[in-house]
């Protein structure tokens, strides 16, 4: 039996400035569907969808309500976060 391959290695997922006061602004339950929406994107970094320019991606989870404007770096191991709406 062959061993099962490793699960996918997720990118680290750091806040720009503007991220980072908006998440400060954020409730406990916001601040937890965040959470549920940055690891979604740091184990698909392709998950957003291509902005015009072609560098930002758009992340919109309609269930929780939650929105992420984000770049990803070019070996997919860093996404940047630029914006978030909870």
């Amino acid at each position: 039996m062959s061993p099962e391959p490793p699960p996918p290695r997720r990118a680290d997922v750091a806040l720009s400035d503007l991220a980072a006061r908006q998440v400060e602004k954020l409730s406990a339950p916001q601040v937890h569907r965040l959470d549920r929406a940055l690891v979604a994107i740091s184990v698909r970094p392709d998950i957003g969808h291509p902005l015009p320019g072609g560098q930002l991606r758009d992340y919109r989870d309609d269930i929780d309500g939650v929105r992420v404007i984000y770049h990803v770096t070019l070996r997919h191991t860093i996404v940047v976060v630029g914006y978030v709406e909870v």
